[in-house]
């Protein structure tokens, strides 16, 4: 897999970026999500610890559904999943709605293919609103769809459960993402269906969007760069700890192909925990990982030194 390594012969086109057109749809869809997770902010107080707990659980499973599915399995190819594991972080996916997983693994791709230039969907050089929420809000660069259509996608349209998943998204997320977490506190244990809606629905669907958004943006910019500092992506613990691993992203951009995105195996990673448990089961295999001695190469050649104070 060759799409996820930084191409650094692109160019960007001379003269002003093509202007703003803002998506509407989006900017309003999101302003009326996040102030709904405000108000189930308030509602928290009156919810049943059942409620809370599977609140938890449906987050968590979601974002197992982006970082070991979409992210680890389907962009980089980091391990293999037998089919019940890849129909299970299917379902995740489709709960987490951050896109289906054709869409996802290609934008993820080209963000590592040409990372923090035009061609990068959530540039980080145009900043933090921008790479967190705000490349949502507008039409693509032009060079993003450009970029994207040239991706060898092969292997994704190749992935039955993929192409399915692709082919009745828009079903899925309705059933999995607002539909069964709200039933399930109402029906199993009476919670009353507006904290049953506003709070595994809402509260967790806005809490998971910007757990991820938050490695586009602060992973981009706040921390130490140990393993190349020549790169934007930067270690930011506090990132791994709300996006299930996912913050060591100076190590991340580094090795794309390593399937825990950190040497630091299960540290803040619950992801790489959840992994090796599957292939504990039987359910997965071929984790792709790193030599000690090359990621100590690599430190020692391109770090910023950070390594060394521990």
């Amino acid at each position: 897999m060759m799409d996820d390594i930084f191409d650094g012969t692109y160019k960007q086109k001379e003269g002003p970026r093509p202007p703003l057109r803002y998506v509407w749809r989006n900017i309003i869809l999101m302003s009326l999500l996040h102030l709904g997770a405000l108000f189930a902010l308030t509602l928290i107080p009156s919810a049943k610890i059942e409620t809370l707990a599977w609140t938890v659980l449906c987050f968590m499973v979601s974002a197992l559904g982006i970082t070991a599915g979409a992210h680890r399995l389907w962009s980089h190819r980091t391990y293999k999943a037998t089919l019940p594991l890849r129909v299970f972080l299917t379902i995740a996916n489709s709960m987490a709605f951050q896109n289906d997983i054709y869409e996802w693994a290609r934008d993820h791709r080209v963000h590592h293919k040409f990372s923090e230039t035009d061609a990068d969907p959530h540039n980080a050089m145009r900043g933090f609103f921008f790479s967190h929420i705000g490349w949502l809000l507008v039409r693509k660069h032009p060079d993003v769809i450009e970029k994207g259509q040239k991706l060898d996608l092969s292997d994704l349209k190749a992935d039955k459960v993929v192409m399915f998943q692709r082919r009745y998204y828009k079903p899925s997320v309705v059933l999995l993402c607002f539909t069964m977490p709200a039933v399930v506190p109402w029906y199993f244990w009476d919670e009353s269906i507006i904290i049953s809606f506003f709070i595994p629905v809402i509260l967790r669907y806005a809490t998971g969007l910007n757990t991820t958004w938050l490695v586009n943006s602060a992973a981009h910019m706040f921390g130490n760069r140990p393993y190349d500092q020549n790169i934007n992506p930067r270690e930011n613990p506090l990132v791994s700890l709300g996006a299930m691993g996912e913050g060591f992203h100076n190590y991340h951009h580094t090795f794309p192909y390593d399937y825990s995105t950190s040497e630091f195996g299960w540290r803040f990673n619950p992801t790489t925990a959840f992994i090796d448990l599957m292939c504990f089961l039987g359910l997965a295999s071929d984790r792709k990982k790193v030599s000690k001695e090359v990621i100590l190469a690599r430190k020692m050649r391109t770090g910023d030194g950070s390594h060394k104070s521990g």
